[in-house]
């Protein structure tokens, strides 16, 4: 089993999710209830091989299956987004569709509370996706939901015109998303944006892990509290892709380049922001924050069953230089 689809495996741990856990979901989350598995196989017929009678004699698939949380994400994003196509190797993440929602809302409600109350859509926004993956699936989710454009980056060539696939094959998404190769590793904005660009919001979700052998650790003690078992297989197959799982110095060196390239394109763009995974990680994260003197800092916290994220968001922009940003960009 490969790492990705192992981690897969374990984000997708919504079948002991009660329905009290899936409402910290945000209000306009489409994925807050229970699914109508007969709809989604309606949808994506492939799922309904995985679809069984759970212990409780409900209907339900094995959410440690990676396949079938795969086909139940496909159905999921046809029968609530209107993707039709969406695919991608088995050795990239497959993300989870409710988190990754969430975030796409908590950035809406962040713009809205900037402009009176109201959401811009359409080209109003302008987003950049900091490493989109094979899925590219947070551009997705703000294309459908809001109609927002969007600019996919990602260091990996494959993932990129996977993703492009991915843009082509569904009409509602071909002139809303523009995808760019990130050509220099240990960059985050020089190589993508230029001066003259301008961009309302940035979004990320970093890599996790420091190496490879902390992530076989941290996951094997996920699959041990799953299962009541050691799964072997996460020692001896790593066909995942890496540049997704692993980054020097981890989660919270991702976001430091993060944050220190973020001043250089201080004034094109109203605000930066990225999931932090780690609440230890905070303390470094603001006080990062503070040495560049940005002018505004939030924390928004996120929960998805048992498990607590948050997105941090900073801006460079002072008071007057934000409601002229809103009054250029978004009436």
């Amino acid at each position: 089993m490969s790492l990705a689809l192992l981690l897969s495996r374990i984000d997708f741990r919504n079948k002991k999710k009660k329905i009290k856990e899936k409402l910290k979901l945000h209000p306009r989350n489409k994925n807050r209830g229970r699914y109508d598995l007969n709809a989604l196989v309606k949808k994506n017929p492939q799922l309904k091989a995985f679809v069984k009678p759970n212990k409780h004699g409900n209907d339900s698939i094995d959410f440690a299956n990676p396949k079938a949380v795969k086909e139940l994400n496909k159905a999921i994003l046809h029968y609530y987004y209107g993707i039709v196509y969406w695919d991608f190797p088995d050795t990239n993440l497959c993300p989870p569709i409710p988190g990754r929602a969430d975030y796409i809302h908590y950035l809406a409600d962040l713009i809205s509370e900037h402009n009176f109350g109201r959401t811009p859509e359409g080209s109003k926004i302008k987003c950049l996706d900091i490493g989109t993956g094979a899925s590219c699936i947070y551009p997705i989710l703000g294309v459908t939901e809001y109609d927002w454009r969007f600019i996919s980056t990602d260091v990996d060539l494959k993932s990129i015109d996977n993703a492009k696939k991915i843009i082509r094959s569904n009409p509602s998404l071909k002139s809303n998303i523009e995808c760019r190769v990130q050509k220099n590793i240990t960059s985050i904005f020089n190589g993508i944006l230029d001066t003259s660009e301008f961009i309302d919001i940035t979004l990320c979700n970093p890599p996790f892990h420091e190496s490879i052998e902390s992530a076989v650790k941290e996951n094997q003690r996920k699959v041990k509290n799953l299962s009541g078992k050691i799964n072997n297989e996460t020692l001896l197959n790593f066909s995942g892709n890496s540049n997704e799982l692993v980054y020097e110095g981890g989660e919270l060196n991702f976001i430091s380049n993060i944050i220190h390239e973020s001043e250089i394109f201080a004034e094109n763009c109203f605000w930066f922001t990225t999931l932090v995974a780690k609440q230890s990680n905070l303390k470094g994260i603001y006080k990062l924050l503070n040495k560049e003197k940005v002018t505004e800092v939030k924390t928004i916290k996120m929960g998805t069953g048992n498990k607590v994220s948050r997105i941090v968001i900073w801006t460079f922009l002072s008071k007057e230089q934000q409601n002229e940003w809103r009054d250029k960009r978004w009436k």
